[in-house]
């Protein structure tokens, strides 16, 4: 019962968290490039959407600090094994993410924040994008570490010390695996921060508000959204190869797949039994699925129970197969939210084209703003596939999941953390969401720059910039 109750902690901090990094690491680049605008042009526009998107990145990054705290503290309190076994590995990225990464993005943002009056502008412009810089560092070795878990590479096992010790740091953050993860899940960031865009400035246009900042702003959203969707198609179908090279068994799961075969065909949407161990119905598109796993249109994929039996012979007697169900559904819903919003900005780009007759239907606006959801279901559903999808291992062929938990705390613990964890996010989700929509509905501040080019420096310039919140 710990074992689960653990677990549910984990995923509940974990998910929650992870919330708010696609969304700080989208919106910085962002607002790094309107600032980049507004100092090429003195363009007053640009300012303001600096302005409002910056107020709006600041509080999302907050939240995101507050809550990846309380996640690392979860390896010290109910995975004390599972830290003491993957330290020397774990230790290394994770001090890097920490020292250099995190000091980075946190220094520059401060500097940001207070430097408006104070910095030159092009040395207050390079803040924001050291910042947003520091950001993507941070999800590198982050990801390298979770990638490590993934597919261990650099290591040995000291089966006397019962632990996992570093023997290749490089191939640690070379890990194919850790370079497919970070290039998928950047750019599902840049889909977050381009649809968070979208969903305000449709709000906002939608009411023929601040029409000069939000229209410039829904335009730089669409594309943003459109490219990085493309990306996140690329980038995932590489990760999919991967994934069947390194966890033949997480991609079987992720298909329902329980016998080997060549063609493979993807399913549409399948109707299984309900212990998951069989497929009753489906709808399937041939072929689909083993060029997603293969790179070829012939290509064999292995099924569950082919693949469960070389667990059996290489690990020992056991039950490898992850939870089928939830695996097949996440997979399909984080395909399916990105293709929405996707869709939902290569319609938006027809309408706001220059040569458009008529005017964005007002449908689209309500449509774009209900839309926000899609990226950050996409993220969640994605990130528990990854993990459910390696059970029972929490290091693969290494580390069993059940090996990892803390064997000193009890249920009574577990519980009351999890009750109080759950009890504070949820107070948090209030206040954030209160923050968001009070200054999302406020609109752009306004703004007067001054006529002087004029570095804040000289002591007969005037100050750069005054702002009315």
């Amino acid at each position: 019962m710990n074992l689960d109750l653990a677990r549910w902690q984990f995923a509940v901090t974990t998910v929650y968290h992870f919330l708010f990094v696609p969304l700080t690491i989208g919106l910085s680049l962002l607002v790094a490039g309107m600032q980049t605008a507004w100092v090429r042009t003195s363009d007053e526009r640009y300012l303001r959407m600096t302005k409002f998107w910056g107020k709006l990145l600041l509080i999302n990054f907050a939240m995101g600090v507050v809550t990846g705290i309380v996640q690392e503290f979860q390896f010290g309190m109910n995975w004390s094994d599972y830290s003491r076994f993957v330290g020397d590995i774990f230790g290394a990225p994770l001090a890097i993410e920490g020292l250099l990464a995190f000091f980075l993005e946190s220094t520059f943002l401060g500097l940001w924040i207070f430097g408006w009056d104070r910095l030159p502008k092009r040395v207050h412009l390079a803040c924001i994008w050291l910042a947003s810089i520091g950001t993507m560092l941070s999800a590198y070795f982050i990801l390298a570490a979770n990638s490590w878990m993934q597919h261990p590479v650099g290591s040995v096992v000291n089966t006397a010390r019962g632990r996992a010790e570093l023997t290749d740091f490089g191939a640690v953050l070379t890990n194919s695996t850790a370079i497919g993860a970070f290039t998928h899940t950047i750019t599902a960031c840049f889909v977050t921060g381009g649809m968070f865009v979208i969903a305000i400035s449709a709000y906002h246009l939608a009411r023929g508000q601040h029409a000069e900042v939000f229209r410039p702003s829904m335009r730089l959203g669409l594309v943003t959204v459109l490219i990085a969707s493309i990306g996140v198609a690329i980038t995932g179908d590489l990760q999919a190869r991967l994934m069947t090279e390194q966890q033949p068994m997480k991609m079987a799961a992720a298909e329902a797949l329980y016998d080997t075969v060549a063609p493979a065909s993807f399913s549409l949407f399948t109707v299984g039994t309900l212990d998951g161990s069989q497929e009753v119905w489906s709808i399937r598109v041939p072929r689909v699925l083993s060029f997603m796993a293969t790179g070829s249109f012939d290509g064999r994929v292995e099924g569950i129970n082919d693949v469960a039996r070389a667990e059996q012979a290489a690990y020992g007697p056991g039950d490898y197969v992850p939870n089928v169900p939830v695996t097949y559904w996440t997979f399909r819903l984080m395909i399916g939210f990105g293709f929405l919003a996707g869709l939902l900005a290569a319609v938006g780009l027809w309408f706001t084209r220059r040569r458009a007759k008529q005017p964005v239907p007002r449908w689209f606006h309500r449509v774009a703003l209900a839309a926000l959801v899609t990226p950050f279901a996409a993220n969640s559903v994605g990130w528990i596939f990854t993990e459910m999808g390696r059970q029972p291992w929490l290091v693969f062929g290494v580390l069993p999941t059940s090996a990892g938990v803390s064997p000193g705390v009890g249920t009574f613990s577990v519980v009351t953390s999890f009750a109080v964890f759950t009890l504070l996010y949820g107070v948090l989700a209030a206040i954030d969401g209160v923050l968001m929509v009070r200054y999302a509905q406020a609109g752009p501040p306004a703004v007067s720059v001054p006529d002087s080019p004029d570095s804040p420096d000289s002591p007969d310039a005037p100050r750069p910039l005054a702002v009315a919140y």
